[in-house]
């Protein structure tokens, strides 16, 4: 199973497209809420080296801070979505 962790903030759309994604792989991750103002998130620009959400730590395949929700996205589901069997013609 995979061992994921999000960086996220409550109310925040970009943070929930990726956990709509997460739940429609079926993947279990570590939910981290990071407080509102920017100078206070110390533990998500540790990891990603800036303060913004949604941020994805994914150590089994060695993404120790991917950012951006489209980037995260693509990545589940090129990791852990229909295509991450390694059939190469799965993808278009």
């Amino acid at each position: 199973m995979a061992n994921l962790e999000l960086y996220e903030l409550e109310g925040c759309p970009y943070c929930a497209k990726v956990k709509r994604k997460l739940d429609e792989l079926g993947l279990e991750y570590e939910s981290h809420m990071v407080p509102r103002s920017h100078a206070e998130r110390t533990e998500v620009e540790e990891v990603s080296g800036q303060t913004g959400v949604p941020v994805l730590v994914d150590e089994e395949h060695g993404v120790e801070g991917m950012a951006e929700s489209d980037d995260i996205v693509a990545y589940l589901e090129e990791t852990y979505g229909q295509g991450a069997d390694g059939d190469a013609s799965a993808s278009a």
